[in-house]
């Protein structure tokens, strides 16, 4: 089961698509019967969440909590974990990198749910392979840098 839960005050047109992206998202990496959760935060929480959990007293746009750590634990259903993205950021960087909210969404939610898979970018390398594919299943999707 995949939820996404908008916490913020906002009404957020573009949910319908990242329903359909987070569906997208477990069959494009083959993963059968998998659930997660998608929560759309204001600054004042993710600013929380990122204090409490990473020690970064400031806004970021994306967190996620990954509830496996390379152990695959065997249950009819794999609870992914969590993602948080703060839709005031997501705003200033579509406008900042010159698209639209639905690509930033759709890029933070994909960016999310790959560290929730164990993909990283801490070193170049696992960068160049994490941005990559991130990049892959955005156009296989239907979502590209212009849009």
């Amino acid at each position: 089961m995949i939820t996404i839960t908008n916490l913020t005050n906002e009404t957020i047109d573009e949910l319908k698509v990242l329903e359909k992206l987070s569906k997208y998202l477990p069959k494009y990496l083959k993963e059968k019967n998998v659930s997660y959760d998608v929560i759309i935060v204001d600054e004042d929480k993710i600013k929380e969440l990122n204090k409490n959990y990473r020690g970064k007293d400031s806004v970021t746009d994306v967190i996620s909590f990954a509830l496996e750590d390379n152990e695959t634990i065997e249950m009819p259903e794999r609870c992914l974990g969590e993602i948080y993205i703060c839709l005031n950021r997501a705003k200033e960087q579509a406008n900042e990198y010159g698209h639209s909210l639905k690509r930033e969404l759709c890029f933070l939610l994909t960016h999310g749910f790959l560290h929730l898979n164990g993909y990283d970018h801490m070193t170049k390398e696992d960068e160049e392979v994490m941005f990559s594919l991130q990049d892959e299943i955005l156009n296989s999707f239907g979502v590209t840098r212009k849009d």
